[in-house]
């Protein structure tokens, strides 16, 4: 296992002929993986809307005029439902997203019970809340959450072009306080915000330089939602070429042999040849429902379908998950 990738190596895989890439991708896939299990997660947004940070792609913001309104956190008899029916769909893992800047007060205290009650139905647990405290992550732990979420989103260089609200710096101190207290992290990013191919490989360079590798890495496909600069700017016009986000999960995969490697956001634009060319690339996990926090996802029933057209199943035994979530 490697931990000293560079940006000019990863640059050097993005530059492989498309088949050479795939099959080393694939080789490294089997060497790790049963390269037909894919391990399904349910996100559900516990809390949505009226988050305070500057996002570019983000419709939770505060600062974009979208369709998002702002909710209170949810019941946790709701919460629990939706945990149910997750489960009874298939999900072995249950994330619980909040569009907070950080957790407080009342309300940690509220996500802490959800988690628990969470566990003790035999599910792993996942949260994602934003940046985190030595001492919040040390609660997460002791309440039984097996997985944090928190993205770097791109490459140190075109960070500042997303997000000026937090630095990354701060991302990456959330990470460490979350590592400490030996949980999972499930750290990944978004390609298609107008970044280069070098800024891709900085990202792919970053999480692989992590030890150990993020346990998962969702790999987010920009998804454009009106009202957010994403969708407005002149910027952020172009559209991510298809060819290049299954470059990224193979070369995700290479990098960071041991790791689930997460179709997330954009899924639902995806046809099944595109979903299907991933997974031959590494891709070994998803998110299973019909949202993902605030966007549309593919539907339970058309990916129980395509799996079987491809002769995958759900992941038995996963290696420690809405009504609605983007670039997850």
């Amino acid at each position: 296992m490697r931990y000293d990738w560079t940006v000019d190596e990863i640059e050097g895989l993005f530059a492989l002929p498309f088949n050479d890439l795939m099959f080393r991708a694939q080789q490294t896939h089997r060497a790790h993986f049963d390269a037909n299990e894919v391990q399904l997660s349910t996100l559900l947004s516990i809390k949505t809307g009226g988050c305070p940070e500057d996002c570019k792609y983000c419709p939770q913001s505060a600062r974009y005029n979208t369709e998002v309104e702002s909710e209170l956190l949810m019941a946790k008899d709701e919460v629990m439902k939706a945990a149910r029916i997750a489960r009874e769909k298939g999900a072995s893992r249950f994330c619980m997203g909040a569009a907070w800047r950080e957790p407080k007060g009342r309300a940690f205290e509220l996500v802490l019970d959800m988690i628990r009650e969470v566990k003790a139905m035999d599910m792993e647990t996942c949260a994602t809340l934003g940046m985190l405290t030595a001492e919040q992550a040390a609660r997460l732990k002791d309440a039984g959450l097996n997985y944090y979420n928190h993205n770097l989103d791109t490459d140190p260089e075109y960070y500042k072009e997303i997000i000026t609200t937090r630095t990354y710096e701060d991302r990456l101190d959330t990470l460490k306080h979350v590592r400490a207290e030996g949980m999972s992290i499930c750290c990944g990013g978004i390609v298609g915000m107008g970044e280069s191919r070098r800024h891709r490989a900085g990202l792919v360079a970053q999480l692989a330089r992590m030890n150990p590798h993020p346990e998962s890495v969702p790999i987010n496909m920009l998804v454009k939602v009106e009202g957010t600069p994403m969708a407005e700017d002149e910027q952020f016009a172009d559209d991510m070429d298809h060819f290049e986000f299954i470059r990224t999960i193979a070369i995700s995969r290479i990098t960071m042999p041991g790791s689930h490697v997460r179709l997330s956001a954009g899924r639902e634009t995806m046809n099944e040849e595109m979903q299907a060319l991933c997974f031959l690339a590494g891709a070994n996990s998803i998110f299973y429902g019909e949202k993902l926090l605030t966007t549309d996802n593919k539907d339970a029933e058309n990916d129980q379908n395509l799996f079987e057209r491809l002769g995958i199943r759900p992941e038995e035994k996963p290696v420690p998950s809405s009504r609605r979530m983007v670039n997850a």
